[in-house]
Order: structure tokens, then sequence, then C-alpha cells
């Protein structure tokens, strides 16, 4: 297993430099959202081709990851494709590239963070795939499954909606407070907690030893989308410039879904 993952690290790795490559040639980075996704989709089937058998479980939890991750990658590729440059990026690179230091700092800044958290969260359905062998899906594997569906069903409905809400120029400067958005701020954030959680409840069966091992990268991903660079900075920004946006933060819940308060 241990050879397994360093073949995924290196794989890794040597993608992320030949991206690192292409952002330097056209002078943006912010695609490396859409590669989080794709990423961990490449991750899952690198272990799935690894792995000493291919069964239904290892099959299952390769699949989870990689129809999860080609989504959302798919989703935010064409998202940048359709806005341009991300002015997160473009303000935390602004003053290297002022200074002619634009190729280090992307990679010191961006790509190489990107790599080690990525991989890191990818950690259950590396694990899960490499020590499931030809296990079946036993009742633990189906309560991720469960889950796992739960949080695409979240995600992909909440982006839609999002996606809509947007298109129409009647809600300019407006707050998507109906469908599903009605009863979370992130129905999106809440999906993938529960993609990645779902992910790791079926690695999970494999064992503790695979359960504690994948633990960090579930850990991680809920604090990064709830404490860290997903709802904190996505609601700052929004509290500053969306009217509205601090009642509809009064009366709706942050993370889990819950009907809003009157």
């Amino acid at each position: 297993m241990a050879d397994a993952l360093l073949v995924n690290a290196a794989v890794l790795g040597a993608l992320l430099l030949l991206l690192w490559r292409l952002a330097m040639r056209i002078g943006d980075v912010s695609f490396i959202d859409a590669v989080w996704g794709g990423g961990m989709a490449l991750l899952a089937l690198t272990s799935w081709f690894q792995a000493d058998e291919t069964g239904t479980r290892v099959t299952m939890i390769a699949a989870m990851a990689v129809i999860w991750g080609m989504r959302l990658c798919l989703h935010l590729l064409g998202r940048w494709r359709a806005s341009g440059e991300d002015p997160r990026y473009a303000r935390m690179l602004g003053k290297a590239r002022e200074k002619g230091r634009y190729a280090g700092a992307a990679l010191r800044m961006v790509f190489i963070p990107q790599a080690l958290l990525l991989y890191l969260t990818c950690l259950p359905a590396q694990l899960g795939v490499l020590a499931s062998s030809d296990a079946p899906i036993d009742p633990l594997a189906q309560a991720g499954l469960f889950l796992w569906l739960l949080g695409m069903v979240f995600e992909v409905t909440g982006d839609a909606q999002l996606k809509a809400f947007r298109a129409d120029p009647a809600n300019r400067g407006k707050v998507l407070d109906s469908g599903l958005w009605r009863y979370t701020r992130h129905p999106n954030y809440f999906g993938d907690c529960c993609v990645w959680w779902g992910i790791w409840l079926a690695a999970a069966e494999a064992g503790w030893a695979i359960a504690l091992a994948a633990l960090p990268g579930p850990l991680f991903l809920t604090f990064t989308l709830t404490r860290w660079s997903g709802k904190p900075l996505l609601e700052k920004g929004l509290l500053k410039n969306r009217p509205g946006y601090a009642a509809y933060v009064a009366r709706t819940s942050g993370f889990f879904p819950w009907p809003p308060k009157d």
C-alpha cells in the first residue's frame, strides 16, 4: 500500500507541475479550484488501478470519488471559463506579479499547498480502495453510500439553483433564499462534507486502522469549509457587498439544513 500511495503522490505532483506551467503561460491560476475535484478523481483512479483486487467495495469507493470529483471539476471549470480570473487569486498574487515574482509565488502559495491538501483530503478514497480488496458492501459501507448520495443531492441541486438564480438579470444584487438555500446558506458545502464523510465510512469497513489513517481527510475538509477558507471567507465578502445578506444570515442556518427562523 505504501508504494501505491507514493505512486499517487508522484502522479499528483507531476500533474500540478504541468498545470503550474500552464498557469504561467496564460497568466491565471484560478482554474486550480477545478483541479481540487479532478485531482481527487485521479487519485481514486490510480488507486483502483493499483489495487490487488477490484471487488465490489473497491469499485464503489473509487466510483464515489470519481463521480463527485469529475462533476465538481467540470462545474468549476465552466464557471472559471465564464468568469475569468478569480479576484481572490488576483489579490493574493498581485504584489508578486508587480515585482516579477509571479511564477515562484504561484508555485509556493497556490500549487504546492493545493497538492498537499488535496492529497490529504483524498485519503479516505485512496486508503479505502487500496485496503478493501474484494470485500462486499457491508452495513457501514452502505451507510457511507447513503450519506454520499445525500451529499450529491445537496451539492448538485444547490449548484443548479445558484446557477439559475445568477443567470436571471432580475436577481442582480439579490440574495438567493429559496430551494435548498432557504434551509442552509451553503448547501454545496454541506453536500461536500456528506460526500467525504460517506466515503470515509465506506473505507472504514476495511478496519479501524484504515478508519484512523483516513480520518484527517474529512476532518480537514469540514474544518476548511466551515472555519477557514470556505464559509467564513465567502460570507465576509457577501456581508460587505450584498444588501440583505445580514438578514439572510440572521434567519438561515449556516451549515446544517434547518427550517429558517421567522
